[in-house]
């Protein structure tokens, strides 16, 4: 299968590495410092499930210059996501899929709107990963859970290529969704919880858990999540923000949203597609969201990241 990595940062760069290694034919879209060392030096990836060096490395910041593909993981930063949509159009064959990687729950909406809803296969994944330095990717922990599936519902034959494709790679857990609208809110829930919090309190997740104060705020970032989507149809069970509070426990405590790396760096935020987002269809859905609110008026003046 030939495979575009549509952002090559800590999620891309460690699911293309792994789907190289396997034998695909992977086209990594990279800039700056780290798309020269990958030319330079090639593409590492830290991790306790297998360390990977891959050298040469198929990375362009021209997506025109790879051509069509079968399928485009789509794998950027939320607040540079609809450019890079436009940018992956020469990519786009008959028969191309786009999966996306991305946090939040409005992503699809927005690509779909630029290269058709019919193209999109939905995406979910479970990893923390950083980019070390140009040219590394370091996962943390074993977790590395890949989930898709057609909007829909539904077994098609390209979710099934992508399956067989996804299976082929060690140090990737892939399963496929009867119902992946639920799974991506699944992720938001959680996500936006432990990015609100380990932002917030530049701290990982080990001390949060075992505060109780911000444990509890943990807990009814999570709660507020679910019912903003319950209240959009969605199908979340009442008790879903509990049991992730106990997955929680389960996790490395180390371990930090990227969006905390993000601000540590001065980078751009996620914040206005995550706790932002709950706020925002929160207050259509007439759910009151105080906690996420909090959150997001703590860290919304750092969106923009550091100047440079």
């Amino acid at each position: 299968m030939k495979i575009a990595i549509m952002g090559s940062g800590g999620v891309g760069g460690y699911v293309g590495a792994r789907l190289a290694k396997a034998g695909h034919d992977v086209r990594f879209i990279a800039r700056g410092a780290h798309l020269r060392a990958m030319r330079e030096e090639g593409l590492g990836v830290e991790s306790p499930r297998g360390r990977i060096h891959l050298h040469p490395v198929e990375v362009t910041d021209d997506p025109a210059a790879v051509g069509p593909v079968d399928l485009v993981v789509f794998a950027v930063k939320l607040w540079g996501a609809e450019a890079a949509a436009r940018q992956i159009l020469p990519m786009l064959g008959p028969d191309t899929a786009v999966v996306t990687f991305q946090n939040g729950v409005e992503a699809n909406d927005m690509l779909g709107a630029v290269v058709g809803r019919e193209r999109l296969v939905g995406g979910v994944c479970y990893i923390a990963t950083v980019i070390e330095r140009p040219g590394v990717i370091r996962h943390t922990g074993q977790m590395a859970r890949f989930v898709m599936g057609e909007f829909g519902g539904g077994r098609t034959k390209r979710i099934e290529a992508i399956e067989a494709a996804f299976r082929r790679a060690d140090g990737l857990d892939f399963e496929v969704s009867a119902d992946i609208e639920a799974a991506i809110w699944q992720k938001f829930v959680f996500l936006t919880a432990l990015a609100a919090l380990t932002a917030m309190t530049r701290m990982p997740i080990g001390p949060i858990r075992e505060d109780p104060d911000a444990r509890a705020f943990f807990l009814d970032l999570m709660r507020e999540v679910v019912a903003v989507g319950r209240a959009r149809g969605v199908r979340l069970d009442p008790a879903f923000a509990d049991e992730r509070l106990a997955f929680a426990d389960t996790l490395p405590a180390e371990m930090k949203a990227s969006m905390a790396h993000d601000l540590e760096r001065g980078n751009p935020l996620e914040v206005h597609w995550l706790s932002g987002a709950v706020v925002r269809l929160g207050a259509e859905a007439g759910v009151p969201t105080p906690a996420n609110r909090a959150a997001y008026v703590a860290l919304k003046l750092h969106a923009d990241g550091r100047p440079r």
